[in-house]
């Protein structure tokens, strides 16, 4: 059921890589909920994906752009704003890559080369889309920017590695230019921490099941879903949450407030007995 809560709006909406992406079904929400926006990636994430029947389906316009590049960007939102008609309200950050974990590198052996460009591409490239935003005024005012995160800027999660170091970094940045993008334009900067979520990106991390399992048996709503992450964005970029920002919001049907859950106690105790 759709409530036209972005009627009227403009939007950027980055990392739509397939079906599975968070992105993609943000997207989709956004265009039900009356939205207008542009679709960018990475040009070689768009060759890798299905960006193109995204946007045949949202009768989006995709403009290819690097989010480590500061020139790329710019032409992201001046093209936006020349294709939307006018300044955008509405930025989804759903970027994040580890090239030491897509090569198996361990924590204690990093790349540092590649430990650099996780952050440039995961963390750093979120504030060069902001302030590359302020200096073109390409945001208007009570625009909403929204960035992909993950309770492990918190917590430590074996086999998650620097893509932890990265999403703290992210977290940082959003506080750090959300105070700023609100003192100059009542922009508003929010990052939100998913559940482990069955994307491409997130079944790329070693481990990924295990994580997805405990995170199912900690949470006592279970692990929210891709769609259910693109319903909440929506309402971050809608005028219902105008005075929300500079926060880490978790979306993750509890899990980031249950120390120890009955049904993960359970199974452990059946383990335990199974072994004597």
């Amino acid at each position: 059921m759709a409530y036209g809560l972005l009627k009227g709006k403009r939007g950027i909406i980055t990392g739509a890589l397939d079906e599975k992406s968070i992105a993609w079904k943000v997207a989709l929400k956004a265009k039900e909920e009356g939205a207008t926006f542009t679709l960018t990636n990475a040009p070689l994430a768009m060759r890798m994906g299905a960006i193109k029947q995204l946007a045949e389906q949202c009768e989006a316009e995709i403009i290819p752009a690097d989010a480590t590049s500061v020139e790329d960007i710019e032409n992201l939102y001046t093209k936006s704003i020349d294709i939307l008609g006018g300044k955008i309200d509405f930025v989804l950050h759903s970027i994040g890559m580890s090239p030491n974990i897509r090569k198996n590198r361990p924590y204690g052996d990093m790349n540092y080369e590649w430990y650099q460009k996780s952050l440039d591409i995961s963390a750093l490239s979120f504030h060069k889309m902001m302030q590359t935003a302020e200096k073109l005024d390409a945001i208007n005012e009570w625009g909403s920017i929204v960035a992909l995160s993950y309770i492990a800027a918190q917590r430590t999660f074996a086999f998650y590695t620097d893509m932890a170091d990265a999403k703290a970094m992210l977290e940082s940045i959003a506080r750090g230019y959300g105070y700023r993008y609100g003192k100059l334009k009542n922009v508003r900067v929010n990052t939100v921490s998913q559940s482990p979520t069955v994307t491409t990106a997130g079944a790329g991390i070693g481990g990924f099941d295990v994580f997805y399992e405990y995170a199912q048996l900690m949470s006592p709503l279970g692990n929210a879903t891709a769609e259910d992450c693109a319903s909440y964005i929506v309402t971050l970029f809608s005028d219902l949450s105008r005075m929300v920002t500079m926060q880490n919001l978790y979306h993750d049907g509890g899990f980031s407030a249950v120390g120890v859950s009955e049904d993960l106690a359970m199974k452990l105790m059946q383990a335990h007995q199974q072994q004597q």
